[in-house]
């Protein structure tokens, strides 16, 4: 199979992206070493109308946990299409789906592959326990701070003004557009994560470090991040935070100045630093004040039990796509 991923037209990296060339061919290499004419669609929003032009010329076109939205809805699913499960509910209703195609986002995989620590929820037996403790002695992974990590858009347009808010606030930045195990180990060692980027937020509980939910600017698409989190149970309610002098001002016309007027007044009533008129921009100290009260506030992390019962969902799934397209053993640990 050849695998399909988005990947920017300026070439910058970005971590819920790449993710997929690290993921895909760890759980099994042999998926990628036969059948060039098919290609596998993993993680990332791309369910839309322009999907079918962007995977051509393949004759087959494989779907695992991926989600719909941007651009629009396909108007119906091509027969050269097997779409195995996708990110979450909304997605499956938006493609006519039946239930059970909702699964979760692939990404909560890297449970499998990524040492974590052992002080996190997932510890349900004294067995478990002892494995997981042993498992972070050997990776010494340590938790020690609170970390921040925005949207690819918006660490590209302020990510240095990012950095200073974090030092200010006394967090630690996260930048999407790292190395794949860079992120994951700040992620893993994070006490807890504050992500606008929504794959910072899925691979936190996926490491079973709690998130929070942040919205910096406009750009960010609710939908996605409401699909996921239908997945697991959760409510998205995010924090919203004024955009830095730095942002571009997004789109033109009358729909972009509602969704910037929208979220400008959210981060007005939600706390200090910011301003109802879109042309004027948050200070930075108000807002690393505003980041770190932020960070003390109830943070978010699915419930064991759902946890569990979406990555064996995921393995199953993933597993017998395996057996269909390469018959060696589906997960490798």
């Amino acid at each position: 199979m050849k695998l399909f991923y988005y990947q920017r037209q300026d070439k910058i990296p970005n971590f819920g992206d790449e993710l997929n060339h690290w993921l895909w061919p760890q759980l099994q290499s042999h998926l990628f070493e036969r059948e060039p004419e098919t290609v596998f669609v993993g993680t990332g929003t791309l369910i839309n109308s322009k999907l079918v032009e962007r995977v051509q010329p393949a004759k087959k076109v494989v779907l695992f946990s991926t989600g719909a939205g941007y651009e629009s809805p396909m108007a119906s699913i091509p027969q050269n299409w097997e779409i195995c499960c996708v990110r979450g509910p909304l997605s499956a209703q938006q493609l006519g789906l039946p239930a059970h195609k909702a699964i979760a986002d692939g990404a909560l995989l890297v449970s499998q592959l990524f040492p974590h620590s052992a002080t996190t929820q997932t510890q349900s037996t004294p067995q478990k326990q002892d494995a997981q403790k042993q498992d972070a002695q050997k990776q010494d992974v340590r938790k020690q701070n609170v970390s921040f990590m925005p949207h690819i858009h918006y660490a590209n347009e302020g990510g240095e003004a990012w950095e200073r808010i974090c030092q200010r606030a006394g967090l630690r930045y996260i930048d999407p557009r790292w190395p794949v195990e860079k992120v994951l180990t700040a992620i893993a060692s994070s006490e807890r994560v504050l992500a606008e980027a929504m794959h910072g937020a899925i691979v936190a509980d996926a490491l079973r470090v709690p998130w929070i939910p942040i919205v910096t600017g406009p750009r960010i698409y609710g939908f996605k991040w409401q699909d996921w989190c239908a997945s697991m149970e959760l409510f998205y309610h995010p924090y919203h935070l004024p955009a830095l002098k730095s942002y571009r001002r997004w789109g033109r016309g009358f729909r972009s100045g509602k969704l910037a007027a929208g979220h400008w007044l959210r981060a007005l009533l939600e706390g200090p630093g910011s301003t109802p008129h879109y042309e004027i921009f948050g200070d930075e100290g108000a807002i690393a004040q505003r980041l770190a009260n932020i960070a003390k506030q109830a943070p978010m992390l699915s419930e064991d039990r759902i946890f569990e019962q979406r990555v064996e969902q995921l393995q199953t799934s993933f597993a017998k796509l395996c057996q269909q397209y390469a018959p060696e053993p589906a997960m490798q640990h």
